[in-house]
């Protein structure tokens, strides 16, 4: 059975894809959880 050109780059676009999300990770600083937000970050009310 031989595999057509389509299901070729369907899983070729598949494959870097799945690459480049892994690879977006790299680098990153910071902590890697969402941290509870604390009184600087609440919006003040206006008056």
């Amino acid at each position: 059975m031989r595999i057509c050109w389509a299901q070729y780059t369907l899983w070729a676009v598949i494959a870097l894809l799945g690459v480049l999300s892994m690879l977006s990770g790299c680098g990153s600083k910071g902590d890697l959880y969402l941290s509870a937000p604390n009184q600087a970050q609440q919006p003040i009310e206006e008056q």
